[in-house]
């Protein structure tokens, strides 16, 4: 019996394609281990722990449904930007493992998409909460 070489132990299978029910139950698992890995970033758990209070806030404060369903959705899109800036800062750090401008410039960009979003879900906290006094 041959004995499998060390890259042969080492490295990753890769799974076999499935279709139908059980596709959908894989993207589920594969979403499920993305959030895992999203959860490992202090940034992300801020914005869950931040974008649930101000969720619950409004919840309090009597807000109508439909303007907490327009926040909500607003930060889903940041948690979904946020991972996809993890993902940029992961493969970079991959193919790009020696400092480069290039790498820099991918990194600050993934950045400045997340930065953005907080600034719309900021405005659109405020926008609500003003709404409030009227």
């Amino acid at each position: 019996m041959t004995q499998p070489t060390a890259s042969q132990k080492t490295s990753p299978q890769i799974p076999p394609k499935v279709t139908g029910l059980a596709h959908l139950f894989a993207a589920a698992r594969y979403s499920l281990g993305g959030f895992q890995r999203l959860i490992e970033e202090a940034a992300a758990r801020q914005e869950l722990a931040i974008g649930g209070a101000a969720i619950i806030l409004l919840w309090v404060l009597g807000v109508p449904g439909m303007q907490i369903g327009a926040f909500s959705i607003l930060f889903l899109l940041l948690l979904a930007i946020e991972a996809l800036n993890t993902a940029i800062e992961v493969l970079t750090d991959l193919v790009s493992p020696e400092w480069s401008q290039q790498a820099k410039h991918a990194k600050d960009l993934g950045s400045l998409a997340v930065a953005l979003l907080i600034g719309a879900n900021t405005a659109c906290f405020a926008i609500i909460l003003l709404s409030l006094l009227n």
